[in-house]
């Protein structure tokens, strides 16, 4: 299966061991991995923001840099929900009828994946053959909840790793508090809802937190940090990737 890897923006900038775990791990279960060169943003931030028509230079490039390949994978469920759900109805928004593009967008869109999903919906697998003995505890990020609905593929994933210690997160549908410039317009708000994610990955006595966007990482990251709390954070494919002898 001829697989590109979808970095986003984030992950390229300031996490970039996510992604080289990505690539590790699908590497060890026999698959090559490309990373076309010429990806730039999804566009997320600018849509959400209200920019949606600035968004669709970026939707137009992110087709063209994915065409022909048989599946993309992102380590993000918020950057595969806005391609998935959005770029289809920016393109035909304002593609000025360019039926060429609209095609495009329409083959690239429905084969991009959150990683979660690719390991187990397209690839088949749930042991990933990872190793990982630590206490840890999982936070299920909003968009790949409530946009993509990747249900418990994340922690079907995570019980079949040897070791782990995988315990309950209580109240783990609620939001942690980021939001993208939700966290910046309105603090006061975003603050409270991290405290009381804080509060609850405290109670579970986790050493380690995981999720599958390292936005929503850094965010609960950065709180527990202030707090210190002791408690790390490791991004969903960082686990999986892990092994026995402690490389990837």
């Amino acid at each position: 299966m001829r697989i590109a890897l979808f970095i986003t923006c984030l992950g390229d900038t300031l996490f970039p061991r996510t992604g080289q775990a990505v690539v590790s791990l699908l590497e060890r279960l026999g698959h090559t991995v490309e990373f076309p060169q010429d990806q730039a943003c999804c566009g997320q931030m600018h849509f959400n923001t209200g920019y949606r028509q600035q968004t669709f230079p970026m939707v137009r490039r992110f087709a063209e840099a994915f065409a022909g390949y048989d599946a993309v994978v992102t380590p993000s469920g918020s950057c595969a929900g806005m391609v998935r759900t959005h770029h289809p109805a920016v393109a035909a928004r304002y593609g000025d009828g360019d039926e060429e593009l609209l095609r495009a967008v329409g083959d690239v869109t429905p084969r991009v994946y959150e990683l979660s999903e690719l390991l187990v919906d397209v690839l088949g697998v749930t042991d990933v053959g990872a190793y990982f003995p630590h206490r840890v505890t999982y936070h299920p990020t909003c968009h790949s909840l409530r946009m993509l609905r990747v249900g418990d593929r994340p922690l079907r994933l995570l019980r079949a790793v040897r070791g782990i210690d995988l315990v309950e997160l209580p109240d783990a549908q609620s939001c942690c508090g980021f939001g993208g410039t939700f966290a910046l317009k309105n603090a006061d708000t975003s603050n409270a809802m991290l405290a009381d994610k804080m509060r609850h990955v405290q109670a579970t006595g986790a050493e380690v937190v995981s999720a599958a966007d390292d936005s929503c990482l850094m965010h609960i990251g950065g709180g527990l940090s202030r707090m210190r709390t002791g408690i790390g954070t490791r991004h969903l494919a960082e686990i999986l990737a892990a092994t026995e002898g402690g490389g990837r």
